[in-house]
């Protein structure tokens, strides 16, 4: 009898729903990407990407705790000499609060190809409206540590 080993064929990915209305955004990062890495998954293996798609409506709602509005800070380099470039987790929730949840779930997943291959399978939006009606995601309950996936067909 041999070892089972995971291929990337054998993979079938699910759609799932998440509503970050009134969510923390750390705990709500690291549910998005339990769920991108496919921790869940029985055949989960580091080196493949076996993640389900993962869409989040309601980005503009979300929650920090504490003195994070003004406090964590944003920092880009452009390139240029003295090009540094900050900015405040209030002003980036303003003008685009789905990027400011896409940024906490890429801190959480591997780095490299492998991790941005599983970022592409995050959809953000800000209302509660979501271009994803034809793939039917499946409402995700958030809270549980990953126990709330709900069974596939």
């Amino acid at each position: 009898m041999s070892t089972y080993a995971t291929k990337a064929k054998d993979v079938q990915r699910r759609w799932f729903l998440v509503d970050a209305d009134g969510e923390t955004l750390g705990r709500l990062a690291s549910e998005v990407a339990y769920l991108l890495r496919g921790k869940h998954n029985p055949m989960y293996v580091p080196y493949l990407d076996t993640g389900d798609h993962v869409v989040v409506v309601n980005a503009s709602r979300i929650r920090v705790t504490g003195r994070k509005l003004e406090d964590k800070y944003y920092f880009r380099h452009t390139g240029y000499p003295g090009g540094a470039r900050t900015t405040t987790l209030s002003v980036r929730l303003q003008k685009e609060p789905g990027e400011v949840i896409r940024d906490a779930v890429k801190g959480m997943l591997p780095k490299g190809p492998l991790g941005r291959q599983m970022l592409r399978k995050l959809k953000v939006y800000d209302g509660p409206e979501h271009k994803q009606e034809a793939q039917q995601p499946v409402p995700y309950e958030l809270g549980k540590g990953g126990k709330a996936v709900p069974a596939a067909e």
